[in-house]
């Protein structure tokens, strides 16, 4: 799931492909129809369907449960995707759903913390290290059981904009490590409650 570029969605279809993660990409969803994360998904194969949130949360809610049922989806990963899900869906993958955060969380996540107001909160509070953070995804914003870390330094005269640009960098192939290990059976799902 992307609403933008899907960049760590995209690492994890291009190891698939390359034969060094035991899984297969059956669907990329959005909440924007002309999200970028698309031209790269279908180029590779990848079904794409845009479900807008906006003005019917329960219908999309409704549609997003469905269609990965209907694809066979058995993990959900969020990449960059900017909405909350809806009950039904967390209901039917509870446990199963990873999202990555650009941050440590709890501290700075929550409802707006996203991309450069992350970084930004991260530097105003003088931490000497963030943390890129894969965590199982709840009813609340950046809640759910934590289940990999990846330690970032900020640096002296760290800007937004340049912490960010080293944890985009190391995102992706962190989020396919994860992965990896999953699949492995070396890191376990949070059980569903």
């Amino acid at each position: 799931m992307a609403s933008g570029n899907g960049s760590s969605a995209e690492a994890v279809v291009n190891a698939i492909a390359a034969g060094e993660l035991a899984a297969e990409p059956r669907l990329l969803v959005s909440n924007k129809k002309g999200a970028p994360a698309f031209a790269w998904a279908q180029a590779r194969g990848v079904p794409v369907l845009a479900i807008p949130t906006l003005t019917d949360p329960d219908a999309a809610d409704a549609a997003l449960a469905g269609a990965m049922a209907s694809h066979g989806v058995e993990l959900i990963v969020m990449s960059g995707y900017l909405r909350r899900l809806g009950p039904m869906t967390l209901a039917r993958y509870a446990g199963r759903v990873l999202n990555i955060h650009p941050g440590p969380l709890p501290r700075f996540g929550g409802k707006g913390m996203y991309g450069a107001r992350v970084h930004a909160a991260v530097i105003a509070a003088g931490v000497p290290e963030s943390a890129i953070v894969i965590h199982a995804v709840d009813e609340e914003y950046d809640h759910g059981p934590e289940l990999a870390r990846r330690p970032v330094p900020v640096l002296a005269g760290d800007t937004p904009d340049s912490l960010e640009a080293r944890v985009k960098a190391l995102e992706p192939q962190f989020f396919v490590e994860t992965l990896q290990e999953i699949a492995a059976g070396r890191l376990e799902l949070p059980h569903a409650s």
